[in-house]
């Protein structure tokens, strides 16, 4: 009988420290409630997103340095995410030069670097104010597109956000990218669905 309450106890405290997992250095940033356009053109919102995990990211299609490695890493992002069997992790990729960033010029961007466009959504549909608003409101990130050249200053993080739309974590997305620590994130928060 003292073994078996020891194995009940032991089981006990694992499966609470299981389910007790927090996510290192969160934070608790709500992305305001959005409605854009997507990369074909089709309306594309916030309310789309409700109840999904997704990751975000800031990029731009005629960017000469952070976003064609930043993009990469996203998929690579998506593959490994994959690899693990984690189902239903979406992927938003909304670009910082809207004048610029048509929903065709961001479809021809994106095939660049994937086929499967099915969770991965290029967004643009608003002007540059909007967004630079967006960014800094949203996800506490700095983006600036400056008269004298056609580059855009912005963050090349990746922001992880959970089912509520509030954003639990940020990571590098251009060098030395966490993916274990991502991928170990998202379950945590799959875990609490």
């Amino acid at each position: 009988m003292k073994k078996w309450l020891s194995i009940m106890t032991f089981v006990l405290i694992f499966l609470t420290a299981c389910s007790d997992k927090t996510i290192e250095n969160e934070k608790n940033w709500p992305v305001e409630p959005f409605e854009y356009t997507d990369h074909n053109g089709e309306p594309f919102s916030s309310e789309q997103l409700k109840g999904k995990i997704w990751i975000a990211d800031f990029i731009f299609t005629n960017c000469v340095s952070v976003c064609p490695p930043m993009t990469m890493n996203m998929k690579k992002l998506r593959d490994k995410v994959n690899e693990e069997g984690i189902e239903d992790i979406h992927y938003v990729s909304f670009s910082v030069d809207p004048e610029n960033d048509t929903p065709q010029v961001l479809k021809e961007y994106a095939l660049k670097f994937t086929d499967d466009l099915t969770n991965w959504h290029f967004i643009t549909g608003y002007v540059q104010e909007h967004i630079e608003q967006f960014a800094k409101d949203s996800f506490k990130s700095h983006v600036q597109k400056p008269v004298s050249t056609d580059q855009v200053i912005h963050a090349s993080d990746f922001f992880l956000v959970d089912q509520n739309g509030v954003i639990r974590k940020y990571y590098s997305g251009l060098n030395d990218i966490p993916f274990d620590e991502i991928i170990n994130d998202i379950k945590i928060l799959k875990d609490r669905e």
